[in-house]
C-alpha cells in the first residue's frame, strides 16, 4: 500500500502516512471521505469514488467528511479510521449534549459572513475559537461587499478581533474578487466554509469551481438567509485543493475550548495575567488590570463580556458532557455486573 500522486493531491501527509504501518494495513486501501451519508460515506482515493456502508465496528467511528480511512476491499468495509491533524466539533443543538462533528484535517477556514444585518461579531468570535481549537488558520470572508456603499466599516471592525486576523470583502459572484481566495485552494490544501445560512457560501463554491449549487436569496423582511446546503461535502478546486461545505448553522455552542478562546481574547487574556487575584472575576477586585484597562478606554466593555459569557458557556458544556460521559460509563458497568449475574445464575441451574 503506497501513497500515490493520487493521495498527495487530496491532501495526504507524513503525519498520516506515519499511522500506515505493519502487515495488517498493508493488504488496505487508503481513501479519503468526501461525503457522509445516511449509514454510509463516499470515498476518494487512487481508484475510482465509490461508496461504502458503515456497519458493525465502523459504524462506531465517528467518521465525518474530510476523514482518512483503510478499506478492506472484502466488503468492502471501513476498517479502521485514521487519527487527524484537525477536527471542527460544536455542541450539538438541544438537550442531548451530544458533540456534532462538522469537518476533519483541515488546513484553512473560511469564515463567511456578509455585509448585512448577518454581520455579527459575536459570531465571529465563536467561530475564530473553533478554528483555533482545530488548529486551522482563520480567515473572515465578507461577503455581499456590492450590497453597501462601503464595506470598509465591515472589514475594519472584523480586523480588531485579532492581530494579523486577514479579511476578505468580495461579490462572490464574481469570479476576479473570489480569486483573493485561491491562494489556500492550492493542490493538497484542503478548505472548509462556515457560517449562516444565506450569507453566500454556495455561491463563492460556484464560483471557485465552476459546480452549480443550488442557491437562495435571503428573506427581505429581515435579511436572513434561506438553508440550502443540508449536508457536508469535499468539492475539488480548479487549482487542486478540496472544499469542504457546511450546512448553515443557526446555533454555535461551544465545548471544551477554554485555551482556544484565551487565543481569540488574547487582549483580554493578557491583561487578566497582569490582576492582583489569580481568580479576579474582573468585576469588583481591587487592583484588576482588565476593568483600569476599560476605564482608560484601551479594552472595549462588550468585548469582556462576550469573552466572560462564551467561558461560562464553554465551561458548563465541557462539564455536562464530562458528566454524561460519566453517567454512560457507570450505565455500562451497570449493565455489564447485571448481565454477569444473569450468567452465573443460568450457569448454576
Amino acid at each position: 500500500m503506497i501513497a500515490d500522486d493520487k493521495l498527495a493531491s487530496l491532501g495526504w501527509r507524513p503525519h498520516l502516512a506515519a499511522q500506515v504501518h505493519g502487515a495488517d494495513d498493508s493488504e488496505l486501501e487508503i481513501a479519503r471521505v468526501v461525503a457522509v451519508h445516511r449509514g454510509r460515506v463516499e470515498l476518494a482515493g487512487p481508484g475510482a469514488t465509490r461508496f461504502v456502508n458503515l456497519t458493525g465496528k465502523s459504524a462506531n467511528f465517528g467518521i465525518t467528511v474530510g476523514d482518512w480511512v483503510l478499506i478492506d476491499d472484502d466488503g468492502p468495509s471501513v476498517k479502521r479510521r485514521l487519527e487527524r491533524f484537525s477536527l471542527f466539533q460544536r455542541r450539538a443543538a438541544g438537550t442531548s449534549g451530544d458533540i456534532q462533528l462538522i469537518a476533519a484535517n483541515v488546513d484553512t477556514l473560511f469564515i463567511v459572513t456578509s455585509a448585512n444585518r448577518d454581520f455579527n461579531i459575536a459570531r465571529l468570535e465563536r467561530y475564530l475559537a473553533i478554528a483555533h481549537d482545530a488548529g486551522a488558520y482563520p480567515v473572515i470572508v465578507i461577503s455581499k461587499a456590492d450590497k453597501v456603499d462601503s464595506v470598509a466599516e465591515y472589514v475594519t471592525e472584523a480586523s480588531r478581533l485579532s492581530p494579523g486576523l486577514l479579511v476578505e470583502a468580495l461579490d462572490a459572484r464574481e469570479a476576479d474578487q473570489v480569486g483573493v481566495l485561491r491562494s489556500w485552494c492550492k493542490s493538497g490544501q484542503t478548505v472548509a466554509l462556515v457560517g449562516s445560512s444565506g450569507v453566500g457560501k454556495s455561491t463563492i463554491i460556484n464560483t471557485l469551481t465552476g459546480e452549480h449549487l443550488l442557491t437562495h436569496g435571503v428573506r427581505e423582511d429581515d435579511q436572513r438567509g434561506r438553508h440550502t446546503t443540508t449536508g457536508r461535502s469535499m468539492h475539488a478546486l480548479p487549482d487542486g485543493g478540496w472544499l469542504i461545505d457546511t450546512p448553515g448553522m443557526r446555533e454555535l455552542q461551544l465545548v471544551d475550548v477554554a485555551d482556544a478562546l484565551d487565543d481569540v481574547f488574547s487582549d483580554v487574556a493578557k491583561l487578566a495575567a497582569s490582576c492582583r487575584f489569580a481568580d479576579c472575576t474582573h468585576t469588583t477586585e481591587p487592583q484588576c488590570a482588565v476593568l483600569a484597562a476599560i476605564e482608560a478606554g484601551e479594552l472595549d466593555g462588550d468585548r469582556l463580556r462576550r469573552y466572560q459569557k462564551l467561558l461560562s458557556e464553554d465551561r458548563r458544556n465541557t462539564e455536562s458532557l464530562a458528566d454524561r460521559r460519566s453517567r454512560d460509563r457507570a450505565l455500562g458497568k451497570f449493565y455489564k455486573s447485571v448481565m454477569s449475574g444473569k450468567r452465573r445464575e443460568k450457569g448454576g441451574d
